[in-house]
């Protein structure tokens, strides 16, 4: 037999390496900025162009490189960041495998300019596909800037499975926004398509989260700092009452290294638990900072996870970190044993004058001037002799005889949904409840629906048919409102522009990050534009995150959650027919898209057990 295992070209190699590092342009951008944060930079400029299909460039002001460093930062396995074995369990910089480099030049054309401090000239190196072209001297500033054009040139099948730009911005809006909140003593700057996006100035951590996120965020921040022996803890969390449907912004860092982590994620929600509102998420920035040596990160190539030595005693020292950071700021209950326990004494209640309750015999009523006694109808004990005694137990502790064939609250079938709804539209009285159910009467006994679940599944199938044929209503406003977004929502409302006016919004593009909405989608109440709009792309991308839908589907889903949230309140008669109409002209009126139950059904059996009958 032949032998058949053979060495791989080295180019075919690189290529192969180059998948696990370079998966789209958003990790170029991470691997080039985290090399301008290792060299000491102190000013950054990211510069992109076709969301880095062509062009991904960075600059920096950092150390720069001679022009030996220059050439072998490009070969495989060469790195300035460790020298030892036992280098690998001290780990300060952001990289040390020395593979980013390579695995960029594998599949792009690469060109860098790098001086190093104090030197006269720099050093332009030219590389495609691995492949030196050119190396000559250059006259440029201290510092490095490296251009990556034509990502995947080599590789048509991968580029051909790249998203569209608007997709690739967001995930390179993404790293960049982690390495800016990692690092705010460094200047940042970032340019799409020669347009300023954001310009983040050297400061503090606080006034990095404003600049990123917005100037709503300097009244929801509470800041958390906790020091042991073993862990220090500092960074911001949220305020409950800021909580968002969705897990975009939260962020861990260890050593100053983005990470993604369950395990300490749900340390954070702990601590929160019983302070946020359902399905809702907190804001938090936190920095951990541990000795190197009992932290591996050499797990995975993008090194977003990590392993702890003694991750229980992590866990606990973030959960009370955070308990104790809701504590301090008045968000959550706690006691203060150094305040003042001498109560102000009870004063007795008083009560308005025509509320005289004196029992003093002078004011006792007379026999004459007692009202008389209502008539009651209700049956005594006594005359219950036939009753069982247990009749007379509280309601908790007695037990309700039932019959074989009885059945459950249940909801329709398919096959009885158009019976029900001949039942239900032939003259019965629709009655509400507590403004959150409606009551009816069928002829199998009493239909009881959820009015906001019903009005989510009425809307969901309108606004997937919008979408569909494009033909959504809409109302203008009166005043048109400005709405200033987060880059990364900014990105993705003009992603979903076209659909977003086939739902019946009008809006158009008004500055840096900012939009102007001329008019609504017609059905929806009039009331706050901006939080609308911020909360229909959160919850599309807590869909997104959750659910594997297309795009159509996702956002009629986020629509119609947003939308139903609004229509509460007091329904007259007629709207409260219309409603109960509307749900069973529905396709699917048992369930929400998200599948939660719409309506049930009490039948007439279940009823009569319930009054002993």
């Amino acid at each position: 037999m032949a032998d058949i295992i053979r060495l791989l070209p080295e180019h075919l190699a690189n290529q192969i390496a180059a998948g696990e590092v370079v998966q789209r342009p958003a990790s170029v951008v991470k691997e080039l900025l985290e090399n301008s944060v290792d060299a000491q930079a102190t000013s950054v400029q990211l510069i992109i162009k076709d969301a880095g299909k062509q062009l991904i460039q960075v600059v920096d002001d950092g150390l720069g490189m001679t022009e030996t460093d220059a050439r072998m930062c490009f070969e495989r396995h060469a790195t300035s960041k460790i020298k030892t074995t036992e280098d690998l369990f001290r780990i300060r910089t952001m990289g040390f495998r020395g593979e980013a480099m390579a695995s960029i030049a594998a599949v792009a054309q690469v060109e860098m300019k790098t001086r190093a401090r104090g030197t006269e000239l720099g050093t332009c190196l030219s590389v495609e596909a691995n492949e030196v072209i050119k190396q000559e001297p250059v006259a440029m500033p201290e510092g490095t800037i490296i251009s990556v054009k034509n990502l995947f040139f080599n590789v048509p099948a991968r580029r051909n499975f790249l998203k569209s730009n608007p997709v690739e911005m967001r995930h390179i809006l993404d790293e960049f926004q982690r390495v800016a909140l990692a690092n705010p003593e460094i200047a940042f700057a970032l340019y799409q398509n020669e347009v300023e996006v954001m310009n983040l100035p050297a400061g503090k951590l606080s006034q990095r989260i404003v600049s990123i996120f917005g100037r709503e965020y300097k009244e929801q921040m509470a800041s958390c700092e906790e020091t042991t022996p073993f862990l220090t803890v500092r960074g911001y969390i949220g305020k409950p009452e800021y909580a968002k449907k969705s897990r975009g912004e939260q962020f861990f860092f260890v050593n100053n290294r983005y990470i993604k982590s369950q395990y300490l994620n749900h340390a954070v929600l702990t601590a929160f638990e019983g302070l946020l509102p359902k399905d809702s998420f907190p804001f938090y920035v936190l920095f951990l900072e541990i000795a190197p040596e009992t932290i591996d990160i050499n797990v995975h190539p993008t090194k977003t996870e990590i392993k702890f030595e003694d991750e229980k005693t992590v866990y606990a020292i973030v959960r009370a970190a955070v308990k104790q950071s809701l504590g301090l700021h008045n968000i959550a209950p706690s006691l203060d044993f150094g305040a003042d326990v001498n109560y102000i004494p009870l004063q007795p209640m008083k009560f308005p004058a025509s509320m005289d309750f004196d029992t003093s015999p002078a004011k006792a009523p007379s026999a004459s001037s007692a009202p008389a006694p209502r008539p009651t109808t209700y049956a005594s004990k006594a005359t219950l002799g036939e009753r069982d005694e247990s009749f007379f137990r509280p309601a908790a502790l007695r037990e309700i005889p039932r019959t074989e064939n009885q059945q459950e609250n249940r909801l329709f079938t398919e096959e009885e949904s158009t019976a029900v709804a001949v039942s239900v539209t032939g003259g019965s009285k629709t009655l509400q409840l507590h403004q959150k159910y409606l009551m009816v009467q069928v002829k199998s006994g009493l239909l009881m629906v959820d009015q906001q679940a019903a009005q989510e599944r009425i809307l969901f199938e309108k606004y997937n048919q919008a979408l569909g044929k494009r033909s959504g209503a809409s109302q203008q406003l009166l005043f048109p409102q400005t709405v200033h977004l987060s880059p990364a929502d900014f990105s993705l409302i003009m992603e979903l522009a076209e659909e977003f006016s086939a739902l019946g919004f009008v809006f158009s593009e008004f500055g840096q990050n900012t939009i102007v909405v001329n008019g609504i989608p017609a059905e929806v109440p009039l009331r706050d534009e901006r939080e609308l709009i911020e909360g229909l792309l959160e919850q599309y991308k807590n869909n997104l995150s959750s659910l594997k839908v297309d795009r159509q589907e996702n956002l009629a889903r986020a629509m119609a959650k947003r939308v139903s949230s609004r229509l509460t309140g007091r329904l007259s008669d007629q709207e409260m027919n219309a409603l109960v109409d509307q749900l069973f002209a529905c396709q699917v009126p048992n369930y929400t898209p998200s599948g939660q139950k719409t309506l049930v059904i009490l039948q007439m059996e279940h009823l009569q057990d319930l009054f002993l009958k």
